[in-house]
Parts: C-alpha cells; sequence; structure tokens
C-alpha cells in the first residue's frame, strides 16, 4: 500500500510529537499555519510537517487526518471538516466523551471514516511511548495501526465500536487526574499542619495503584457510611487551611449513595457498582 498523506489538527504538544511518529510511515504529514501561534509553529517546523495555507488545502491532500486538540473544540473542528466534505479517514483522537466522539461520528460519516481514538501516556519523545488506542471500523483502523507500526507509539484496537476509545481514555483519566490533585489536597492540608514530609513517608510504604485493585471498590462500599462522614470532616479541615473541599464533599456524597450497605462482608464487586449507578 502506498504511503498516505496525513493531517494534524492541530500540532500542540501531543499533536506535533505523534505526527512526527506517523511521519515515518507517512509520505507527508500536513499542517495548516493560518492563524497559529509561533509556538505552534515552532513546534511544527521542529516536527518537521509540511506547512499549508488553508483547512481546504490540508484536507483535500490528506488521506488521513487526526484531530488532537483541546478538548472543547473538538466539535467545532470536526464541524469545520465536514464542511469541506472531507472523505478519507477522520482519527478523532482528543480526550471527549463517547457520547461526543459519536456525534462527531454521525456528523463526517457520510463522507469520511471515522474512527475514535484515545491517547494514553505522554507524548512520545524522550523514550516516552503512550498508546493510541482505537475503536472503528477494521480498514479504517488497520490504517492507522499501520501508520504507526515501528514508532514510539504503540498501537491498541478495542474493537468495531465508535466510543469505546473515548471511554477507556476518559476512564482511565478520571481516575489518573484526579488522584494527582487529591495528592495536591492531602499534601497541602498536612503541611499547613507541619506534618507534610510524615504523610509522605507514610505513603512510601505503598506504592500500588488503587486503580489496579477493583475488588476493593466492594470493601470500599461496606465501610462508606464510616468514610464519607470522615471525607466530610477532612473536606472541613481544607476549608480551615483555605484549600478547596469540593472534591471530598463530592466523594463523601458519593460514598452516601452505599449507605445502606454498611459493614455488608458479602457484598461483591458487582453489587457494589450496580448500587453506586442506581442509588
Amino acid at each position: 500500500m502506498d504511503q498516505p498523506t496525513v493531517g494534524i489538527l492541530h500540532p500542540g504538544s501531543m499533536g506535533a510529537a505523534v505526527a512526527a511518529c506517523a511521519a515515518t510511515n507517512a509520505s507527508e504529514v500536513l499542517w495548516c499555519e493560518t492563524g497559529r501561534s509561533a509556538a505552534t509553529t515552532a513546534r511544527a517546523d521542529r516536527s518537521e510537517l509540511s506547512p499549508v495555507a488553508t483547512m481546504a488545502e490540508l484536507l483535500e491532500r490528506s488521506d488521513i487526518v487526526i484531530s488532537l486538540c483541546p478538548p472543547a473544540a473538538a466539535e467545532d473542528l470536526a464541524h469545520e471538516v465536514a464542511g469541506h466534505r472531507f472523505a478519507g479517514v477522520y482519527v478523532e483522537a482528543n480526550a471527549i466523551s463517547p457520547e461526543r466522539a459519536q456525534r462527531i461520528a454521525a456528523l463526517l460519516g457520510q463522507a469520511a471514516t471515522v474512527v475514535d481514538g484515545g491517547v494514553v501516556g505522554s507524548p512520545p519523545v524522550g523514550g516516552k511511548t503512550p498508546t493510541l488506542y482505537l475503536s472503528g471500523p477494521v480498514d479504517a483502523t488497520a490504517r492507522v495501526e499501520a501508520l504507526f507500526t515501528g514508532t514510539a507509539v504503540h498501537m491498541a484496537v478495542l474493537g468495531t465500536e465508535v466510543g469505546k476509545a473515548s471511554a477507556l481514555k476518559l476512564s482511565y483519566a478520571s481516575f489518573q487526574k484526579t488522584s494527582r490533585v487529591l495528592v495536591a489536597l492531602a499534601v497541602g492540608m498536612a503541611r499547613e499542619h507541619g506534618v507534610d514530609q510524615a504523610l509522605i513517608e507514610v505513603a512510601s510504604r505503598r506504592t500500588d495503584s488503587y486503580l489496579a485493585e477493583p475488588e476493593y471498590v466492594a470493601k470500599t462500599a461496606a465501610r462508606a457510611w464510616r468514610w464519607g462522614p470522615e471525607l466530610e470532616e477532612a473536606a472541613d479541615a481544607l476549608t480551615a487551611t483555605g484549600l478547596p473541599p469540593e472534591m471530598l464533599r463530592a466523594a463523601a456524597s458519593t460514598l452516601a449513595r452505599w449507605n445502606d450497605a454498611k459493614d455488608d462482608s458479602e457484598l461483591t464487586l458487582t453489587d457494589a457498582l450496580d448500587r453506586l449507578a442506581q442509588p
């Protein structure tokens, strides 16, 4: 198969690095320079991307277009692409909800073939090797896989249903990114009382990720009646130190959905998740 021409929308820190990897197996990687910042231009130059003057030219010349932009801009960008009747493979690789990914697929699907995508990991520079998860039509996902063969971007296909890749991306991000914010709140509270180093020492004794222990969710549910009020107390402590309490209050509100599972040692993971979804 001939090497495809690829268009990247738009070369931010992730987009430029992913585009540079795609260039390994593409005949050319294009980006639209009109209206972009000097920083974007510098990134595109470092990644050896080829500038074009208009979106229309980029879409006309590209066989595969990869959309990697701030999530809030994803749908507007898709509308712009749809206005040009792009007829190639459109990789919707932004951190958006499955429902938005499906709307974009419906919007573009009359002309283009839409592949849902989600990048998990850091930009592929300096030895970093993120994974691009895909879901969508088999032929199209195979073309995207081929584009990154032998590069620092690893590939994984989750099936043919648009929305699956976005769901995985947001599921992971909801844990990973919220966890970082929780760290900031915990260390911030401890610092106000001069026990931040002691907190770090306590935490250093356990290095496993709770996300890798989903079976513990049932135990959490059984203890929710105690943990919720504890988090409300912690939220009060954050307020007293000038730190924002809303995240802990939200966690307490979530735990309250399990209040009727008090000390239920027979509760299963399935039971706990069902109760969480249907209080």
